[in-house]
């Protein structure tokens, strides 16, 4: 009762806020590498007795019902996710993603990146327009490493000097890696999304392009009077083959104050309440985040370790994980019955926590040159270690093959990064005829619901699929 009353008194200024000003955050476009086709074209040629989805096909998810003699096969895909608080501070020009990205040695089939602050949070990145040129400068980095000649990973930046702080170098837990000399693969941009300070990137190999359809974005702001993008979530969702993906970038209330936690709760709470998506004409199409068939959430939760600064310090430097872990706020949250992120799964945890770093600096904020607790500089801020860059999923068909931190001194947080195998499912070929005519190369008549096949086709090629 006491906690329900908290998380009441929490929710009721932005509720009111809501109200008031009744602004939506951020808008529904975002950056590409290619058009993805659209709801109606699919729309329009629905598909009842052939397994075909159709509006009563699953209610909340669309999800094909293959005929019992044509089951769709199974395909796994290698999928990268990351996320980085990076503290407002601009990308250098000569800085190389490509070992935090393990571009070397992947290959991935999938890139997931989140970042928060991407622009200081000041007032007038808050309240006026989203300054989208940072965010464009850290795509554009991407883009180079991911795509870089086999071989010329790591060689450095211009002019052969390289400066040791601006490479990401990921602490390696052995493996990984694909195997055989393959050649550098092309990677696309999916969709790109910023709301002030939070930007979200997807990625995929060239080859998936034509898989992936349906491609849309939603922004909910949690910050200041509980609706504006200083805090808050960038969500995305796709299809690639029959499979629906919905990937959430967010940064939750700060403080690490006793009581904290309940406003991260309610962001969280209201992140996966306020975040909608399209349903489609007809389709009906997942709704929340919750109604896809693969989530994974991502970023700076701000979660802390419920213990004494003082004994965390110590606890930190003896790299007693478990005893910390006890006492995470997100575990909690995890484990508990009514928790926040009730249903959500982590993987161990066996690294150092993330935040809160002097920036240039192996040392923990609050901590003196040898890193002794109590000892921080005169008149600052304190703040004790904690884990607050997280990745968490939900679903069936993820499995976690890797959980662990890199070590950049951009910011004062280092990124956390997880790798998985995704299970998706796609139709046999015996679909292939269907699969063409329901491809982004037909779009739909307005007067009669046939289907028209675009100008930019191949009419040999269609000719010979037909």
């Amino acid at each position: 009762m006491l906690e329900n009353q908290k998380q009441a008194e929490v929710l009721w200024p932005r509720l009111v806020a809501n109200k008031l000003f009744r602004k939506t955050s951020g808008s529904h476009a975002f950056v590409a590498d290619f058009p993805v086709a659209d709801d109606d074209a699919a729309a329009a040629f629905v598909l009842d007795d052939d397994g075909g989805c159709s509006p009563d096909a699953d209610a909340s998810r669309c999800v094909k019902r293959p005929r019992p003699q044509e089951r769709n096969k199974n395909l796994k895909y290698k999928l990268f996710a990351s996320t980085w608080n990076v503290g407002g501070v601009p990308p250098p020009d000569d800085l190389d993603l490509s070992e935090w990205l393990d571009a070397g040695d992947g290959p991935y089939d999938m890139y997931v990146l989140g970042f928060q602050e991407v622009v200081p949070l000041r007032a007038r990145n808050v309240l006026g327009a989203d300054k989208t040129r940072v965010g464009m400068r850290w795509i554009e980095l991407i883009r180079a490493a991911l795509n870089r000649p086999s071989g010329a990973a790591g060689a450095g930046g211009s002019g052969g000097r390289q400066k040791d702080q601006q490479k990401v170098h990921p602490l390696r837990s052995g493996g990984g890696g694909g195997v055989g000399a393959l050649a550098a693969r092309e990677y696309r941009c999916v969709v790109s999304k910023q709301m002030v300070g939070i930007l979200l990137t997807v990625w995929v190999r060239a080859d998936l392009r034509r898989f992936v359809r349906r491609a849309s974005v939603s922004c909910v702001g949690c910050g200041v009077m509980g609706c504006l993008g200083n805090k808050g979530a960038v969500s995305v969702r796709f299809w690639l083959h029959d499979t629906s993906f919905c990937f959430a970038c967010c940064h939750l209330a700060s403080g690490g104050r006793d009581g904290d936690e309940a406003h991260r709760n309610a962001d969280a709470t209201e992140i996966l309440t306020r975040t909608t998506f399209p349903r489609g004409h007809a389709l009906n199409l997942p709704h929340k985040i919750l109604d896809h068939d693969r989530v994974i959430l991502l970023g700076d939760l701000n979660y802390r370790i419920s213990l004494p600064e003082a004994k965390t310090r110590l606890l930190v430097e003896r790299q007693d994980w478990k005893t910390l872990l006890e006492n995470d706020q997100l575990r909690a949250e995890v484990s508990r019955a009514g928790g926040a992120f009730r249903g959500w799964s982590e993987g161990d945890i066996a690294f150092s926590p993330t935040y809160k770093y002097y920036p240039n600096s192996d040392t923990y904020y609050g901590a003196g040159a040898g890193g002794a607790a109590g000892a921080g500089r005169k008149g600052e801020k304190r703040r004790a270690p904690a884990w607050c860059d997280r990745i968490l999923w939900r679903g069936a068909g993820l499995r976690q093959t890797r959980y662990d931190r890199c070590e950049s001194r951009l910011s004062d947080h280092r990124p956390v990064r997880a790798v998985f195998t995704v299970e998706v499912d796609a139709p046999r070929n015996l679909n292939s005829l269907r699969s063409f005519f329901m491809s982004e190369r037909f779009e739909a008549s307005p007067a009669d619901g046939r289907l028209l096949r675009k100008d930019h086709a191949n009419s040999a090629r269609f000719a010979e699929t037909l």
